[in-house]
């Protein structure tokens, strides 16, 4: 479960209801269902039809996917490699054979798989730079269907305010219905804009962030196994892996040596 999403749209939400109690605005006049259907289902709905068909249902997916913290151990990674790289110095490159059922990311087993295959390693090389180029067109969608209901979501908003004054504009006869369908008309664009910056939009850059990591993550992958293909030394291959890592990350694989050796 990915804290930060949930805390980050939960604090978001908490500050704007916080606002409106302490501006001594009554609760009652920022809510209207017919405002929450024109801007949630108008913005999901362009957004479905602004995407390809096998994608664009898959919205929920997509929007629940940024609640779940994909598993990204680069850490132990460098160190599984590190490891193959010593095994296949001592005993060949047929010898990792035996440790692929132990691999869980079809990207690093595939890899591997074609090492052991004796595949050459131009060819793995530009087969693996594929499946990684599907793999960011992939991640990239679900962020740009993020991006989609951001940018949406304020103009149903908008629309949904429209509808209001329209409304509003047939009832002047009556200057007493006036500020009470003004404030009517007006929630809808607070819900867009609501959507737009404290949901969608936060969602988007968070799958964007992750697509990073994820690619990174695949890279190391890529360069640890042709470094192994090609026997180089598991110390040089170790500080090649170590470059991927952030400040952070080296301090702890460093720590965790340290105290292995201890």
């Amino acid at each position: 479960m990915d804290i930060s999403t949930i805390l980050g749209v939960l604090m978001a939400f908490g500050m704007i209801f916080f606002g409106i109690f302490i501006g001594k605005s009554a609760p009652s006049a920022f809510l209207d269902l017919p405002s929450v259907f024109i801007t949630i289902g108008g913005a999901l709905a362009s957004t479905i039809a602004s995407h390809p068909k096998e994608r664009s249902f898959r919205i929920l997916g997509v929007i629940m996917s940024t609640f779940k913290e994909p598993k990204i151990d680069n850490i132990g990674l460098v160190r599984t490699l590190v490891s193959f790289s010593e095994k296949a110095r001592r005993e060949g490159l047929l010898s990792l054979e035996e440790n692929l059922n132990e691999i869980e990311d079809p990207f690093m087993k595939k890899a591997l798989q074609l090492v052991i295959d004796g595949t050459d390693p131009e060819l793995l090389k530009s087969m693996m730079e594929a499946e990684m180029d599907l793999i960011e067109e992939d991640l990239m969608a679900n962020k740009a269907m993020m991006d989609s209901a951001g940018a949406f979501a304020p103009a149903y908003g908008m629309i949904g305010t429209l509808i209001g004054l329209i409304g509003m504009l047939r009832t002047l006869n009556n200057p007493e219905t006036i500020g009470p369908n003004m404030s009517v008309a007006l929630v809808t664009t607070f819900y867009g804009s609501i959507l737009s910056n404290a949901v969608f939009l936060p969602m988007g850059e968070k799958l964007g962030r992750r697509a990073i990591k994820i690619l990174r993550q695949k890279q190391m992958i890529l360069e640890g196994v042709l470094s192994i293909q090609a026997g180089e030394n598991p110390r040089v291959l170790e500080e090649k892996l170590k470059s991927f890592l952030t400040a952070e990350e080296k301090a702890a694989y460093d720590a965790a040596l340290g105290r292995e050796a201890a």
